[in-house]
């Protein structure tokens, strides 16, 4: 896939580590609607105040919301952690290691059935910290692949999931979802894309929509 290889000579071939699928799916709930050094600081203020999983699961609601201030919707993450946390109780050990026994498939549909986990998260933790090759898409790389023409201009990033998944090369869903990420906050922004920058302005089609001047 070109995209991939030119992204990879840009920005570098980032490679699998180790990380726990619970913490993994908590860290994930509390990166939304909100930027990585915020979420980063609620979930480091919740592990200081509640250290295991199981402090988490019993804490003082207006307690856990106070942990999670610096990460904002205070209120409603508070909830969803304690959902999932007590839902995954409920049927044995407060843990999700069982997911990477089974298939991709099969452990998106687990991560499906809690309350306020959608495709974007629940493959987020497939594949960071389960590595499975699946491929999560963000608003950054909803908005790069509709500007290269892969994704239809008005696709929702739900239903852009399946589209687009035959097109990901095995093997480099890891790769590219970083990459295009990176791509996205760096060069491909929302307003003012920095085209002329754009290791990938052959292959988008995007600047002459826009009517840019051609590009060397």
């Amino acid at each position: 896939m070109t995209i991939d290889r030119l992204l990879v000579k840009r920005y570098g071939d980032p490679q699998p580590w180790r990380e726990d699928p619970l913490d993994s799916l908590i860290a994930t709930i509390l990166s939304q609607n909100t930027n990585d050094k915020n979420s980063r600081a609620a979930y480091d203020s919740m592990r200081r105040a509640f250290p295991t999983w199981e402090e988490t699961m019993n804490a003082d609601p207006a307690k856990l919301e106070a942990a999670l201030r610096p990460g904002g919707l205070t209120k409603t993450k508070s909830r969803r952690i304690q959902g999932i946390l007590r839902a995954i109780a409920r049927n044995g050990p407060l843990n999700l290691r069982y997911l990477a026994k089974i298939s991709p498939d099969d452990a998106e549909r687990e991560l499906l059935k809690f309350h306020g986990v959608g495709r974007k998260t629940a493959r987020c933790v497939l594949l960071f910290a389960l590595h499975k090759d699946v491929f999560p898409i963000d608003t950054h790389i909803l908005r790069v692949l509709k500007r290269l023409g892969l994704l239809p201009p008005k696709m929702t990033a739900e239903k852009a999931h399946t589209y687009i998944a035959s097109a990901i090369p095995a093997g480099r869903s890891l790769a590219l979802h970083l990459n295009l990420i990176f791509h996205g906050r760096t060069v491909c922004h929302a307003r003012s894309p920095e085209c002329a920058a754009c290791i990938l302005r052959r292959s988008c089609p995007y600047p002459l929509k826009c009517h840019h001047d051609d590009f060397p």
